[in-house]
């Protein structure tokens, strides 16, 4: 073998030495054959030949691959006869030439593990059959005993239409001794298994998958109608991974199902279109419509492929997992509509309740008929032509997120304003909402040290790969796609990112051109709180208030897009004061009131960008991460995540059905007399219930809007005020 390879280096670096020498070499050759033309022929040759010879299995797969799909006629009409011509000359190869074109199939298969196991822990005793359609070599299913032992199948059907490719499958099952997996040679729209013969085939398959092979069924509706019919309704699991082209979605409910980048460009659609079709490969919209209207959607990503030249060619492919429509929802939908609030889009199905048709259709009198013609009518006839509900209802984890239809307010958040303060159930930033999800499903499904790196330390080298296996069966559909596409936000230093991470940044590079950055990590580990004073007082604090930063605070510019301070709340701290004065009472008087290194966590993130095991909230304590888990995390059942504003959330809660609203500074951003606050604050007083009461903080001594509660009756309570930079109110002091 070591011979082997050091002749084919030896070959390489011959033919590379060739081409560099064309020049003398093409002058000897044309001296003896009198012609320049074939001696310049003989060189190119020669090189390729000999660089050909030398790369060996690496070039003859890929010039096969390029025979069969691009040059080689194929002469076939019907769907069997096309598949084999097409696949004999390549099947040996098929598996090294699609690795890097077929994406995101180890991603569907992790993703359908993780939820598997979710699904199954409803009804362990039911047989576990796994059915791959279009599964041609086999790959799909060695890949798969990487995340899932193949054993602990009870039985997997692979089928596929085409022989040559089985052959392959056949030959990779019996290297690896598996005897549970049974080939079948079948059309996909017709796929029959041998154990229907003694027993009913409705809902009895657990496991369906489709690896790039809906695109290349013609009779796709018939082949997902009949797999509607064999997937088990309540712990099946169908799995789609594909190309595609979608255009512009013609309703907002459709739109949040399909995901976020589901939308291609007129040019990408037309093109990749016509491309694949070459190939009787079909990227027409309605597969993946159908696929969407048929089932109900858990998880979907929209990616695209930089197969060939990146940044250019990009051919669009998603990622699918689905359920039964027929499933239970009936949980979610209490939760949706009833503890939450919601009667406004992504609604229950209509067959919670029997549509007649005379409610949907009024009366037409047309008269006595003229023939008498007997019609057997039945007694409660009812039309059902709802769409499938939104990914929330078919969710096999916890019910956090509520479902929400993406608006254009939404796009002005891109990313996380404050990704190391508490995050509150009600935020019309999205991204916000996908944080806390991710806090709670990471909660429920690591443990503590996978935890502690992610949110303490802000950092996971093996995200991804826990994001799949592990916590997307407890995350909503579109905050899996938004960690998915950010899956680089773990690799370095989580809260060096979003808007917080770049006020972060620039205190960081102030204090090295100020030669204080080892005195900013001192402040954090040092034992006493003198220590600490000494510090501030002759290190940091004659820096971060040098008049340079203050003018750099003072801009509305940088006070929103890195400290995110609206207009407003920027107005009711100037009214008040100075931005020197505001920023000196802040952090005067933290340095000799708590320790940085037992427990202030705030400033100390700020100066290090991530937490400590002595220095961090409570969640990322180890008792307080015990204490959420206890009793199976009994205590984050409560949680509904809104992605909405605040008085919509309060319109849809009935009558004093809550005790307490923390609202935190959200009122500082209305203006003053705002006729928003006024409603906002009526809503709350309607919620609350008897002895309840509202929190809240301000940049301002004195906000105006306490007077609006007042004019509903709340008795206005200061629990401190800030008075000068003496006296810290909290560990924050803002």
């Amino acid at each position: 073998m070591l011979q082997f390879l050091s002749l084919r280096g030896v070959l390489l670096v011959a033919g590379i030495l060739v081409y560099y020498n064309r020049r003398h070499l093409g002058n000897a050759l044309a001296y003896y054959t009198g012609s320049s033309t074939i001696a310049a022929c003989l060189i190119l040759a020669g090189s390729l030949l000999t660089v050909a010879l030398a790369l060996g299995d690496a070039i003859v797969p890929h010039l096969t691959f390029i025979w069969h799909c691009f040059l080689r006629p194929l002469g076939a009409t019907d769907q069997r006869t096309r598949l084999d011509k097409f696949y004999k000359g390549q099947a040996d190869v098929y598996d090294k030439t699609r690795s890097g074109l077929l994406r995101g199939r180890n991603t569907m298969l992790r993703l359908s593990v993780s939820h598997l196991r979710a699904l199954r822990a409803k009804d362990p005793s039911q047989r576990l059959i796994w059915v791959d359609i279009g599964g041609g070599t086999g790959h799909n299913i060695e890949l798969m005993d990487k995340h899932f032992d193949i054993s602990q199948f009870d039985a997997i059907y692979l089928i596929d239409l085409c022989e040559p490719l089985l052959e392959v499958a056949r030959k990779r099952f019996a290297r690896k001794g598996w005897s549970n997996i049974t080939v079948l040679c079948q059309d996909a729209t017709e796929f029959s298994l041998p154990e229907w013969s003694t027993t009913d085939p409705k809902g009895s398959v657990s496991f369906i998958t489709l690896s790039y092979s809906l695109s290349m069924i013609p009779n796709f509706y018939a082949l997902l109608d009949r797999i509607e019919y064999v997937l088990s309704p309540e712990t099946g699991l169908l799995g789609v991974v594909d190309f595609y082209t979608s255009g512009r979605q013609p309703s907002l409910h459709e739109k949040a199902i399909g995901g976020t980048s589901k939308e291609c460009g007129w040019l990408s659609r037309w093109f990749w279109q016509i491309w694949f079709d070459f190939d009787h490969v079909s990227l027409s919209p309605q597969r993946r419509d159908y696929l969407e209207y048929k089932f109900g959607t858990v998880k979907t990503y929209n990616g695209r492929n930089h197969f060939i030249i990146p940044f250019i060619v990009r051919i669009p492919y998603y990622i699918w997992l689905g359920r039964s429509r027929s499933c239970d929802v009936s949980h979610f939908c209490h939760v949706f509509e009833v503890e939450s609030g919601n009667m406004i889009g992504n609604c229950s199905p209509a067959s919670f309740s029997v549509i007649k048709d005379s409610k949907m259709i009024p009366l037409l009198d047309i008269g006595k008929s003229v023939v008498e013609v007997e019609v057997q009518v039945p007694a409660h006839s009812t039309i059902n032509i709802t769409p499938p509900l939104s990914s929330f209802h078919y969710h096999v984890g916890n019910p956090w997120r509520l479902p929400y239809y993406e608006q254009p307010v939404h796009k002005e958040f891109r990313t996380f304003i404050y990704s190391f303060t508490w995050i509150h159930c009600v935020d019309i930033n999205p991204c916000q909402g996908h944080l806390l999800e991710l806090k709670l499903a990471a909660l429920l499904s690591l443990d503590y040290d996978s935890f502690f790196a992610l949110f303490g330390e802000g950092r996971h080298l093996r995200f991804r790969e826990l994001l799949d296996a592990r916590i997307s069966p407890f995350l909503s559909s579109i905050a899996y796609q938004f960690w998915h596409i950010n899956d680089k936000a773990f690799s370095k230093a989580f809260y060096m990112n979003g808007y917080s991470g770049l006020a972060i940044r620039l205190a960081r590079v102030i204090f090295a051109l100020a030669g204080v950055s080892t005195d900013a990590e001192k402040l954090c580990n040092v034992s006493t709180t003198a220590e600490q004073v000494k510090i501030w007082k002759e290190k940091l604090m004659p820096v971060l208030l040098n008049p340079l930063v203050v003018a750099l605070l003072k801009t509305p510019a940088f006070c929103w897009n890195a400290l995110g301070v609206p207009l407003n709340q920027r107005k009711m701290l100037l009214n008040e004061g100075s931005i020197y004065e505001f920023v000196r009472d802040t952090l005067d008087p933290i340095p000799s009131t708590y320790k940085f290194k037992d427990g202030a966590y705030f400033y100390p993130l700020c100066l290090t960008g991530h937490y400590t095991p002595t220095s961090c909230p409570s969640y990322l304590t180890r008792a307080g991460f015990d204490k959420l888990r206890a009793d199976s995390a009994k205590a984050t059942d409560a949680f509904r995540l809104h992605t909405d504003s605040i008085i919509n959330v309060l319109r849809g809660l009935s009558t004093s059905s809550l005790t307490r609203a923390v609202i935190m500074d959200h009122m500082d951003w209305f203006a003053p007399g705002s006729k928003d606050v006024e409603d906002e604050v009526s809503e709350l007083a309607r919620v609350l219930s008897s002895g309840g009461f509202v929190l809240w903080r301000s940049a301002a001594k004195q906000p105006w809007y306490q007077e609006t509660f007042r004019k509903h009756g709340f008795v206005v309570t200061p629990i401190s005020i800030r008075k000068g930079p003496e006296t810290a109110l909290d560990m924050v002091n803002m």
